[in-house]
């Protein structure tokens, strides 16, 4: 067995560093990803299987061409006693038609249903995207949120070192508070560190998405703004149920299935062909003989035929009695996935609201909890250059401030995710 592996892609850097929007992010996936891709090629497979279905109630046209070589015995007709001749030359166009075609509708009912699953399960596919780049995307904002705040907790953190370094000149602290003031100074350092590697590890993420060659040489737009109201929860189900992919995904399949019991049935009915062949089958390729006939002096080699063949099914052994009970679970079974596709929407977008509902209302409590411990870091700080404070309650309080802005900035983050899965739901974005 031979193994090929693929060589490391290297990461593109481009001469200007472009700033990616949410917007921007989306429509790049959409170009750019995998699975939409192959769902849009999947339908445009379904889209010519529905054309070769409507050609196949059409009548055909052939050209047959044929040549067949009898031994000879001495007699016009060979060794062959079927063949009529030595040489025999078949050149003939030949129309075919399936005559019952016309009236049955199955076939081709059948080949349009399934390509609208495969239309609609672009839809999927392009959600799945979505909600992918949505949880892609702003996992950078919030880290480069954290990284911020990791900053401002490292400038306090070296301020509070240098604090302590003039308390213990002056003898109003023990050497421990300097030790302890530099550990907490080393950990911000290392929280700076551990913060810009998530960017570069979200980078990566959202980076395979949007872009056609792997690249990290690109900023986000930081858009957790206040955020903005949840619309009515009937309005979000009216929506929900009506932009579903796949509701429609399921309900054609139904469609589908239903077909594929009619064509089933199709195998108790007769068939009719008719043929129509226009040429020369004659022992001399030309199209007049020369034979002495009483009135022309010649035989006509070039013309025409027709005939009209009537199949009718008889027994075999139950065949198509099983292929009709196989449609017919089908259509059970996607009658079945078609109220799993409501109920699982039902569920999705009931969670989904509660989701962002809960989000949103925590945000007022994560925003005062980073005034209150911002305040208590000020009054601990004073606290501790009046004497009246110790280092392990500073840093105490500098961690509390740095996990209440980042519990904010994730709480925003957290939001904005749930909001644009609501709204994927509904069909808005």
């Amino acid at each position: 067995m031979l193994l090929c592996f693929a060589a490391p892609v290297p990461l593109a850097r481009s001469q200007e560093r472009p700033t990616i929007t949410l917007e921007d992010a989306l429509t790049r996936a959409r170009q750019f990803g995998g699975q939409v891709q192959s769902a849009t090629l999947a339908a445009l497979q379904a889209k010519e299987d529905t054309a070769q279905t409507r050609a196949a109630r059409l009548p055909s046209v052939n050209a047959f061409n044929q040549f067949i070589y009898t031994q000879g015995n001495g007699t016009p007709s060979g060794v062959f006693v079927a063949n009529d001749g030595v040489h025999i030359y078949n050149e003939q166009a030949v129309v075919h038609e399936e005559a019952l075609a016309f009236v049955r509708h199955g076939e081709v009912n059948r080949a349009i249903a399934a390509e609208a699953v495969s239309r609609a399960k672009i839809d999927v596919a392009a959600r799945g995207v979505t909600a992918t780049v949505v949880s892609n995307y702003y996992a950078i904002v919030a880290s480069q949120r954290r990284l911020a705040n990791v900053r401002t907790s490292l400038g306090e953190a070296q301020q509070f070192f240098e604090l302590s370094q003039k308390q213990e000149k002056g003898g109003e602290v023990a050497r421990s508070d300097v030790v302890k003031a530099q550990i907490d100074l080393q950990q911000r350092q290392r929280d700076v560190q551990e913060a810009q590697l998530a960017i570069d590890k979200a980078r990566i993420a959202l980076g395979v998405l949007i872009f056609p060659n792997l690249t990290v040489d690109y900023a986000v737009a930081d858009d957790l703004q206040p955020p903005a109201l949840l619309p009515p929860m009937e309005e979000a189900r009216n929506e929900a149920v009506s932009s579903s992919p796949d509701l429609r995904s399921a309900t054609a399949g139904v469609q589908e299935a239903g077909d594929e019991v009619v064509v089933a049935r199709y195998g108790y009915a007769p068939s009719l062909g008719i043929d129509l062949f226009y040429g020369i089958d004659s022992n001399q390729f030309l199209a007049r003989t020369q034979h002495s006939a009483p009135e022309t002096g010649y035989r006509q080699n070039l013309g025409y035929a027709a005939q009209a063949t009537l199949n009718i099914p008889v027994w075999n052994w139950g065949a198509t009695r099983s292929k009709i009970k196989q449609a017919e679970i089908k259509r059970d079974q996607a009658r079945l996935d078609l109220t799993l596709a409501q109920r699982a929407l039902q569920g999705n977008l009931a969670t989904g609201y509660a989701e962002a509902k809960g989000a949103q209302a925590q945000l007022e409590s994560l925003r005062s909890s980073v005034d209150l411990a911002a305040e208590s870091l000020r009054l601990v700080l004073l606290r501790y250059q009046a004497g009246e404070s110790t280092a392990l309650e500073v840093v105490d309080s500098q961690n509390t401030a740095l996990q209440s802005r980042n519990a904010y900035d994730d709480g925003l983050a957290r939001y904005r995710v749930a909001l644009a899965n609501l709204q994927i739901l509904m069909g808005t974005i």
